[in-house]
């Protein structure tokens, strides 16, 4: 792996890949196109075999949108049990297919393999024009950072599966999780955004490490303005909290500044392992109420949870 790496690092037509862990790989094909390509799976987060396969494309879409290409074909991909009933196949493939649709991409064909436990995803591809592609390189000193959706969808599906989580908490989890980013990524296209990641198993914390390490700058977020899901508070504090969540919030203890304001419940939630998440998106001062107004247009709510300064000791700065 280490030598394909090698070569496609050096590669002049690759714009965006490894070097700069950027949420999809941008490949230049003409003057005018450049060819994004992106690919998730994984297992069942709500019991809907629908919804579990309409949230799946959807989180596979959301890495296109991220770099502000639009999705064109997508492939699936599918682990399920010899023993899984063909009706939840289905659905769960149709799930993925409205989504497709919904996004003005074409399913073109896919693969599926036996497993133990049910799996499924989409290898994306979308298009973007080489040199508008946003990546995680450009966030600058007085940018802003603009949320798209609420975040909380980890700790409410580990306690679905638990049997704990209410159900107005799933519905409203499943329906962000099913909404897609192409609307929030337009608005960002037509404002102008220096960077930009989709939030995903990562969490807000992480996702935002990336930016700022790559940027080299350093990304203050207030604790308080970060939306939160209804019920994922008080789930996290019972203790719903999965292990990719624990493990982000480990991995960022040597990346984070927590003031002493921010508790450990706190910490957890912006740490929390999302699902479909949405758009983080860094934009400077005199294009945020161009963003804000392309934003509304397309009926895409939107929180501003912090801002960019100078690189620090750390990459993120959190406070109450």
């Amino acid at each position: 792996m280490g030598g394909l790496t090698s070569n496609v690092a050096t590669d002049p037509y690759l714009l965006a890949g490894f070097s700069a862990n950027d949420d999809a790989a941008v490949y230049k094909l003409s003057d005018e196109k450049a060819a994004v390509l992106s690919v998730d799976f994984f297992a069942p987060v709500v019991d809907d075999p629908h919804s579990y396969g309409y949230i799946a494309a959807a989180n596979a879409l959301s890495d296109i949108y991220a770099v502000g290409g639009s999705p064109a074909l997508a492939l699936n991909i599918a682990c399920f049990p010899r023993t899984l009933d063909t009706a939840v196949a289905r659905d769960i493939l149709r799930g993925g297919a409205d989504a497709a649709t919904d996004a003005g991409a074409l399913i073109v064909g896919g693969h599926t393999v036996e497993d133990d436990e049910p799996k499924y995803g989409m290898a994306v591809v979308g298009f973007v024009e080489p040199g508008r592609q946003i990546g995680h390189d450009g966030a600058k000193s007085g940018d802003q950072v603009i949320l798209t959706k609420p975040i909380g969808s980890g700790i409410i599906t580990t306690a679905l599966k638990s049997g704990t989580a209410e159900e107005e908490d799933v519905e409203v989890a499943t329906a962000i999780m099913k909404r897609l980013n192409g609307d929030a990524s337009a608005a960002m296209m037509a404002a102008g955004a220096n960077a930009c990641t989709d939030i995903s198993g990562y969490g807000l914390i992480g996702h935002l490490i990336n930016i700022a390490e790559t940027s080299q700058v350093t990304i203050e977020i207030k604790a308080e303005r970060v939306p939160v899901m209804a019920g994922a508070h008080r789930l996290a504090a019972q203790g719903f909290v999965s292990g990719g969540t624990n493990r982000n919030l480990e991995d960022a203890e040597t990346c984070v500044s927590w003031d002493s304001s921010v508790d450990e419940l706190t910490r957890l939630l912006l740490c929390d392992a999302q699902t479909s998440g949405g758009l983080a998106i860094i934009v400077s001062p005199s294009a945020a109420a161009t963003l804000d107004k392309q934003l509304r247009r397309r009926g895409v709510e939107a929180w501003t949870i912090g801002h960019v300064v100078p690189a620090q000791e750390r990459a993120i700065s959190v406070v109450r």
